[in-house]
C-alpha cells in the first residue's frame, strides 16, 4: 500500500463527522454515522473540515494516508452526502440575480465607500490582522488555479481556449518562479508565516474553508461546470481592485517587498483576465450550451455569499480586537513544499 508522505499533517478534528473521515483516512475507524452527517450544520467546523480532508485527497493528500483512498468508494459515499448538505444549504439561502447579466452587472461596480476587508485593511487594518488574512488565504493561494483546471475536460472551443490561457497565466506562464502559489509564498515569508503547503489548516476558519471547498465541489462535478465558470469570474473581475486596496495595506504596514508584489502582480493580471473570462470564457462556453446561464449566475452569487460570510466573520473579530484564527498563527520555519 502506498502512502503519501510530502502532503500536510491531518489536522485535529472538529466533531464526530471529521473525526470520523480523520480515523478512516488513519485505517484507525469506521466512517461517520449517516444520522451525524445528516446532523452536521452545513457551514460548521466539523461538516467544512470534514469535506475539506476528502477533497484534499484530489489535490496533495496527506501525511500517511493511503493514495488510494482518493477514490475510496465507501468514502466517496460519503463525500456525497456532505456535499449534498452544503450544495442543498448554499442553494436555499443564496440571494440570487434575476439573470446572469444581472449577476455581472453586480461585480462590476465598486461602492463609492466600501465595508469589506480589503477596505478595511488598507484604512485601517494592523499587520497582525494582514497575518491573519495570509494564513487563512494560504488554503487556496498555496494552491492557487488548481480547482479551477478541473473544469478545462468538460469545456471546448472559444471558452476551454480562454480558460486555459488564463490558467497559463496563474501558472506563471511557464515560468516556476512567477507561479502564483509560488508568489504567495513569497508573500507569506515576508509576513514571516510558515510557507509550508496546509500548515494553517487547523487554525483557519469554518468560512475560509468553506469558500475553498465550494471550488472544488464545483470543480470535481461535471454537472457543476457552469457554476464553476461563475466562480472563476467572480474571482476574476473582483480581483484587480480589491488586490489593490491589500497591496496599499500591505505598504501602509511595511509588510515587505514580495508581500506587496503578489497583490501588484494581481492588479495588471486580473484587469486583464476579467475581460478574457466575460467576453471568451464566458461567452464561449454560453455560445456552445446556453442552457448554463443560469448555472453561472448561480455560482457567482454562492461565491460572493460565501465571501460575503468569511468578511463578516472576519470584521467582527478584528473589530473587537480578537483573533480571526482558531489557533495561534506559527512562523515561518520552513520553505515551500
Amino acid at each position: 500500500m502506498h502512502h503519501d508522505h510530502r502532503g500536510p499533517e491531518l489536522p485535529p478534528a472538529r466533531g464526530p463527522v471529521s473525526a470520523a473521515v480523520t480515523a478512516y483516512l488513519r485505517d484507525t475507524g469506521p466512517l461517520p454515522r449517516a444520522e451525524d452527517v445528516g446532523g452536521a450544520t452545513a457551514y460548521g467546523d466539523d461538516l467544512q473540515l470534514a469535506l475539506y480532508l476528502c477533497y484534499e485527497l484530489h489535490y496533495r493528500g496527506f501525511a500517511g494516508v493511503a493514495a488510494r483512498r482518493e477514490w475510496d468508494p465507501d468514502l466517496l459515499r460519503v463525500r456525497s452526502a456532505l456535499e449534498h448538505r452544503f450544495l442543498s444549504a448554499l442553494r436555499a439561502d443564496t440571494p440570487g440575480h434575476d439573470s446572469l447579466d444581472d449577476a455581472l452587472a453586480a461585480l462590476l461596480v465598486e461602492p463609492v465607500h466600501g465595508t469589506g476587508v480589503s477596505h478595511y485593511l488598507r484604512d485601517e487594518g494592523e499587520l497582525w490582522q494582514l497575518r491573519e488574512y495570509a494564513a487563512q488565504r494560504s488554503l487556496y493561494h498555496l494552491k492557487e488555479a488548481d480547482p479551477h483546471a478541473w473544469v478545462l475536460p468538460r469545456l471546448w472551443g472559444r471558452a476551454k481556449a480562454a480558460m486555459a490561457a488564463v490558467e497559463f497565466d496563474e501558472w506563471g506562464g511557464g515560468r516556476a518562479e512567477r507561479v502564483h502559489a509560488r508568489l504567495f509564498a513569497d508573500l507569506m515569508a515576508d509576513l514571516d508565516l510558515d510557507t509550508t503547503y496546509g500548515r494553517y489548516l487547523d487554525a483557519a476558519s469554518a468560512e475560509v474553508l468553506a469558500t475553498v471547498n465550494l471550488m472544488s465541489l464545483l470543480g470535481l462535478h461535471r454537472e457543476l461546470r457552469g457554476a464553476l465558470v461563475g466562480h472563476f469570474a467572480a474571482v476574476e473581475i473582483t480581483s484587480s481592485p480589491g488586490s489593490r486596496r491589500l497591496a496599499e495595506a500591505l505598504r501602509r504596514t511595511g509588510a515587505g517587498p514580495a508581500a506587496q508584489f503578489f497583490y501588484d502582480e494581481h492588479v495588471e493580471a486580473d484587469a486583464v483576465h476579467e475581460q478574457v473570462v466575460r467576453h471568451d470564457v464566458i461567452g464561449g462556453l454560453l455560445a456552445e450550451e446556453p442552457h448554463l446561464a443560469a448555472d453561472v449566475a448561480f455560482g457567482i452569487d454562492a461565491t460572493g455569499y460565501l465571501e460575503d460570510r468569511l468578511g463578516a466573520r472576519l470584521l467582527a473579530d478584528w473589530r473587537a480586537g480578537r483573533s480571526s484564527l482558531r489557533t495561534p498563527l506559527a512562523t515561518r520555519t520552513t520553505g515551500v513544499s
